[in-house]
């Protein structure tokens, strides 16, 4: 009996486009023998909508005329099933599912909305919950827990985008005592959108301003010098851990830009984007062995810190005159789910999604073989509010 799937990907999100790349990715490498795929489209408008030519990446390029095609859908909880029910006057049962595969990227999707969501539900899931999730998506948090365990951060500085309308001189003055050069970020966005690399202060208030727009806290950090970028792929829980092969990614910008990342530098027009898999890299990265021993052991270590499952994407900065090895963040759900690592380290994408499913399913299993409430009501023998202190406003 085939295990049936749910892939939600899409959302109101900037990185709308790049889950959509991801997903359909995964959805074309699922097992067929072993699963029952069910794409869940979530639309920049929030309605959620299943169909099989959803799993098609040429369909999105004029969803608005084809989204007729595909069924309006909602996902809850009967009885223990799962349920996939469309929406309308006539309601059908699209499908019970077994497992949820969330391919998803960037704020209200990846940072612990949709986790929060499926665990209401009940639903079993894979990668990482709402912790993880979320503490991975805010760039100032992770580095105060990962400064909190001496992992190596840029030295860096942050506030929100009311502290900058209130004092911009005094954020100024922060930001120069980093020194320039420094990179501007929205807190917690990904796929490098909103991202400047500033080289003086004459361009600092115009990256701050773009930032904003996107997000209500920045961050500020001090750009690394003869800049070396890897990544490192982690696969597992907190109780076990594996890492993938290091990329050296590069760029034709000051760091890893969007383009750099999903757009590439193919000009023809109708080409399919390949997502993370299509970005300029080197596999396995130029570094020595005792670099890529520290960099698998800091990514081990993050990854534990922050409370990561599934399959994640941690990205590093070194200094390559001084080796000197920094870590940046986390991606709780990578662009591509990296399978491009781990397919030159030692699984096929079809052997590495089948590994996410299986250690999800172990985790859900084990998750409930806690206590989370009490069959016994505490409020059955309440008596009206004679029992209460005070009075109820």
């Amino acid at each position: 009996m085939k295990i049936k799937v749910g892939v939600i990907f899409g959302g109101p999100t900037v990185e709308h486009e790049v889950s959509i790349i991801s997903a359909v990715q995964a959805m074309n490498h699922l097992n067929e023998e072993k699963y029952d795929v069910y794409p869940i489209y979530i639309a920049k408008d929030r309605t959620w909508y299943t169909g099989k030519m959803l799993a098609d990446i040429d369909l999105y390029r004029d969803f608005d005329t084809l989204k007729r095609y595909a069924k309006k859908v909602v996902l809850y909880n009967r009885n223990g099933a799962f349920r996939l029910q469309s929406l309308g006057f006539f309601k059908t049962v699209v499908a019970d599912l077994d497992i949820v595969l969330p391919v998803v990227h960037g704020n209200n999707m990846e940072d612990g909305t949709l986790q929060g969501y499926l665990e209401m539900v009940g639903v079993p899931y894979v990668g990482s919950g709402v912790l993880g999730s979320s503490l991975g998506q805010d760039k100032v948090v992770m580095k105060q827990v990962f400064a909190s365990l001496d992992l190596p951060v840029v030295p860096y500085t942050w506030f929100f985008d009311n502290d900058y309308y209130l004092d911009k001189e005094q954020i100024i003055k922060d930001v120069k005592k980093l020194g320039y050069p420094v990179i501007v970020k929205p807190a917690s966005l990904g796929s490098s959108v909103g991202i400047t690399f500033v080289k003086d202060q004459k361009n600092l208030e115009s990256a701050i301003e773009e930032a904003i727009t996107y997000d209500t806290k920045i961050v500020v950090e001090k750009a690394i010098e003869n800049l070396v970028e890897v990544n490192c792929s982690v696969l597992g829980n907190y109780q076990n851990q594996q890492t993938s092969v290091l990329e050296e990614v590069m760029s034709t910008a000051e760091f890893l830009t969007y383009q750099d990342k999903y757009l590439g530098s193919s000009k023809t027009k109708g080409t399919s984007s390949k997502g993370m898999a299509s970005a300029n890299r080197v596999i396995p990265a130029r570094l020595d062995e005792k670099t890529t021993l520290k960099v698998q052991k800091i990514a081990k270590d993050a990854f534990k810190a922050l409370n990561l499952s599934g399959v994640c994407r941690i990205d590093f900065l070194i200094d390559g005159k001084s080796k000197k090895v920094y870590i940046n963040e986390p991606n709780t759900i990578p662009g591509s789910l990296s399978f491009y690592l781990w397919e030159k380290t030692d699984k096929s994408y079809e052997q590495l999604l089948d590994e996410m499913i299986t250690l999800a399913i172990k985790q859900y299993k084990l998750k409930h073989q806690k206590t989370f409430s009490f069959d016994t009501n505490i409020l059955s023998n309440f008596n009206g509010s004679k029992g209460v202190k005070g009075k109820l406003k």
